[in-house]
């Protein structure tokens, strides 16, 4: 089964020192199903990690070499989360007090009916009591 990827499982991926079983387990269902994401996670992604060079916590090489990874997998962008922004999105972030970005996400895997990959506490919360399944979490 698919599921829907957040940036903070994603990151966790990147960063070995933060990878968990999990999250391992998360990438490997990943590379056998796909995953789906918001309009946003290519740029959320790759701010952080830009983010990452401009602290010194790793250098353009790596930054490069982990997007071009991430490039390689079988995740589909949504093309309908711009569409839902203004609506579903919206009504969900001020349900739950999240940003519109996390919200996303949520909007995301409730309209495809798959679980949410996330480490986020807020997000995760607010995912079960819409009743969507969270995975990634120990």
């Amino acid at each position: 089964m698919s599921l829907v990827l957040d940036s903070s499982a994603t990151l966790a991926w990147i960063y070995a020192e933060e990878i968990t079983v999990s999250i391992h387990k998360v990438f490997t269902a990943l590379e056998e199903n796909g995953a789906w994401v918001p309009t946003h996670w290519p740029l959320e992604v790759a701010n952080v990690l830009e983010m990452g060079v401009r602290r010194g916590r790793h250098d353009a090489a790596f930054r490069d070499a982990t997007l071009a990874d991430l490039a390689l997998l079988p995740v589909s962008v949504d093309p309908h989360t711009p569409r839902e922004a203004w609506g579903t999105t919206l009504r969900l972030a001020e349900h739950h007090r999240l940003t519109l970005y996390d919200a996303a996400y949520l909007e995301l895997a409730k309209r495809l009916h798959l679980p949410l990959a996330t480490l986020d506490h807020d997000l995760s919360v607010a995912a079960r009591a819409e009743g969507v399944i969270v995975v990634g979490q120990n």
